[in-house]
């Protein structure tokens, strides 16, 4: 007749219904269109039109109509029944779909609808569900995923375009336990929660170390001697303490920390001011007094991590962290966490002197359990270690007879120096000067 046509081609179209095809065609096509010798040619389906208009509109529906079929098998593969989760991760790479010459673009409303309602007449019993790495802009297309999946619970929306939160508002009805979001542009407008990494101790100078590290030495040799009465000369005539536990609002009696909750000074919990001033230990006959009363301990030296918050000419604040178990009682063997702090002042020898000791004790963390004693220091024992040399036996008698020392504690001080006789000699006269010398 003259008339020029445009022809159409529907590569696997036979697998459908040529009304079902064209009805769909029709629906999305924006210009009304009549097929002109519509029929198979091998796989495809083939027809022309002769509206020049209608032909440049089915161009515009090309690979955006939804093969219901080709998506079923291929969400079938990608469902995990024993987890009832549906993992359609980069599903436009996906090889059944390629293969097929199926464009499956779930940012189209087309494909994120087919998607749903294969969902809701399958598996709306589905719990988990990965969008992740699709190429989503926007959620307006799952809307309606709430009343096709009610019992969902994990939704992965990793790696997609989202924006902003409000994106999200389409998806409040869920109730979702996991929400993925990481790779999307919303993630940025949102500060990181994770805490930086420890960096470790820090003293200011190696002067300050030096200084700070023997006086941990020498405190917590004393401190976890079993006799606290020598901390004595370590605490100044006017000095303060509290110690603290945290906050639970579980049994107090049941808890691992019961031993400390009488005298738990937390001012989160505690508000009667009188209660408040009681649970203060003032004066050091008060403070150390106070110290005997608790569990008898054994720190691990390599756990300190130490933190100067402030140095001047006649003062010195500093925060301990680090982990100690406890070696007698019912909780014995228990491993504590804890925080101190001490403010300090000069004292004679090059020494220090505290006038507030702040001491925070709470659960150990499973990491902290599993790091702690690992590099044991050395501990007092029933005996001296049976492995000694014959010549460190001999040493170690003398040393224990020169010192007034007993056995265990002449050991330890032996090791702590190294074996070298004459130095273990000189810290132990500065330590009896300071009054730090258990017996």
């Amino acid at each position: 007749s003259g008339t020029s046509q445009d022809e159409c081609l529907i590569p696997y179209g036979r697998k459908y219904e040529k009304a079902w095809l064209i009805n769909v065609i029709q629906n999305l096509c924006s210009v009304p269109f009549t097929p002109v010798e519509l029929h198979y040619a091998n796989n495809r389906v083939v027809f022309y039109v002769e509206d020049a208009s209608a032909a440049n509109a089915l161009k515009q529906v090309s690979r955006k109509i939804v093969a219901p079929d080709g998506y079923k098998l291929c969400m079938s593969k990608r469902y995990d029944g024993s987890q009832q989760a549906l993992d359609l991760k980069n599903l436009h790479t996906d090889p059944d779909l390629v293969a097929q010459n199926i464009d499956m673009v779930l940012s189209r409303r087309s494909c994120m609808l087919a998607v749903l309602r294969i969902i809701q007449e399958n598996i709306p019993e589905l719990l988990s569900l990965n969008l992740s790495d699709n190429k989503l802009y926007r959620l307006d297309d799952m809307a309606e995923l709430p009343q096709k999946a009610p019992n969902l619970k994990i939704l992965n929306l990793s790696s997609n375009q989202l924006k902003t939160d409000r994106d999200l508002d389409r998806l409040k009805d869920l109730k979702l336990e996991e929400l993925w979001l990481d790779g999307n542009l919303l993630c940025d407008s949102f500060p990181p929660t994770t805490l930086p990494p420890t960096k470790g101790s820090y003293f200011g100078s190696e002067d300050l170390k030096a200084l700070i590290l023997r006086f941990l030495q020498q405190y917590y040799t004393v401190y976890d001697s079993g006799d606290r009465q020598g901390l004595l000369d370590a605490y100044h005539d006017g000095a303060c303490c509290s110690l603290s536990i945290p906050f639970s609002l579980h049994n107090h009696s049941r808890s691992t920390l019961a031993e400390y909750f009488k005298n738990s000074r937390n001012v989160k919990k505690l508000k009667d001011p009188t209660m408040r001033f009681r649970l203060l230990k003032h004066t050091k006959l008060n403070v150390v007094a106070f110290l005997s009363e608790l569990p008898k301990t054994q720190h691990d030296i390599n756990s300190f991590i130490v933190d100067v918050c402030a140095q001047t000419n006649t003062l010195l604040s500093f925060t301990v962290n680090g982990v100690f178990k406890e070696v007698d009682g019912k909780c014995r063997d228990s491993v504590r966490a804890f925080t101190r702090v001490f403010i300090v002042v000069p004292a004679g020898n090059n020494g220090l002197c505290i006038v507030n000791d702040q001491l925070f004790i709470r659960k150990a963390t499973n990491k902290e359990i599993r790091k702690a004693f690992v590099m044991p220091a050395p501990t007092p024992s029933s005996s001296p270690v049976p492995t000694l040399t014959a010549e460190q036996q001999e040493m170690l008698q003398n040393f224990s007879l020169q010192s007034g020392m007993n056995l265990e504690w002449s050991q330890k001080c032996l090791l702590d120096n190294d074996w070298n006789y004459a130095h273990a000699a000189q810290v132990f006269t500065q330590l009896k000067v300071s009054a730090l010398v258990p017996f």
